[in-house]
Order: structure tokens, then C-alpha cells, then sequence
């Protein structure tokens, strides 16, 4: 069995797909296409896009970060290398808008019914979340009702 470094053209490279960081075989002389996506993307022009506009900016995006790796493995240019932190951030973006929209779909459909979604709810404390609310607090006892009827707090006038 011949190994791969025998052949002519020195194979080695990374793949970023694969969980662990072992060396998967492709040509070292593969020319990576330079690529416009790297420019930063505003969350304001996202926003305006639709799901999937979005998911294929992501995927986009995710295939430019992939080879941007091979060429940090492989000792690429360092404008490619430094572009890799634009290109986690315009994922990053991206994946905020596309969750952002996701939860106000599922708030414009909730809406008007009686339970309400556990991530829409406000987080605040635990001990805030069991707390009684403003009618609880202020509700009396039957008996209590009677008690503030029949026997009224006194009324005092002071001369001076």
C-alpha cells in the first residue's frame, strides 16, 4: 500500500465537518475561488430578507468559513486567514435575525390564545415568577369582607 505523501503532490488538509481535527486527503495545489461574501453583512439589511434568503446566506457563508479553514491548514494567504473572523461573525448575524423572525412568528401565531409559548414568557427569577400578582394580593376572605363592613377603621378629629 503506497501512502499518500509518496505520490507526487503533497495531500493534506482539514475539513471542518469532520468533529475531530485528523487530516482528510485532498490536493494540495486545490485553488480556492476568492470569494465577495466575506463582506460584512448588516443585521438591518437581514432583516428585511426572507427565511430562505437567510438559510442560503448561511450556507453560504458556513462553505466560505470550511474554506477558509483548508486554507489555514494548508498555510494559505494571510488575507484569507484573517477573513475567518468576518465570516463567524456574518454567521453569527445571520443566525440572530433568522432566530429573531422565528420567534416573532410563533408570537403573531400564539397571539390570542391562552397559554403562552415557555420561551416567550418573561424569564426574570424564579421567586418572581411564583410571586402572586397584583388581583391575588389584593383579593380578602369572605370573612374578611365582612370584618372591614361592619367594623370600618375609626375616624379621629384632633384639635390643636
Amino acid at each position: 500500500i503506497r501512502s499518500p505523501l509518496s505520490t507526487s503532490k503533497l495531500y493534506l488538509s482539514f475539513l471542518s465537518t469532520t468533529p475531530s481535527r485528523h487530516p482528510v486527503l485532498l490536493p494540495f495545489h486545490l485553488h480556492l475561488p476568492e470569494t465577495n461574501e466575506s463582506k460584512m453583512v448588516k443585521a438591518y439589511e437581514l432583516r428585511g430578507k426572507t427565511k430562505d434568503d437567510l438559510l442560503g446566506m448561511l450556507n453560504d457563508n458556513r462553505k466560505e468559513l470550511s474554506e477558509l479553514a483548508v486554507a489555514k491548514v494548508t498555510g494559505g494567504a494571510a488575507s484569507k486567514i484573517a477573513k475567518i473572523k468576518s465570516v463567524r461573525k456574518n454567521i453569527a448575524r445571520i443566525l440572530t435575525v433568522h432566530n429573531q423572525q422565528q420567534k416573532e412568528s410563533i408570537k403573531k401565531a400564539s397571539k390570542g390564545s391562552k397559554y403562552i409559548s415557555k420561551d416567550l414568557r418573561a424569564k426574570t427569577t424564579r421567586a418572581m415568577r411564583r410571586a402572586l400578582t397584583k388581583k391575588e394580593r389584593e383579593m380578602k376572605t369572605l370573612k374578611q369582607q365582612k370584618r372591614d363592613t361592619h367594623f370600618p377603621m375609626r375616624r379621629y378629629a384632633v384639635k390643636e
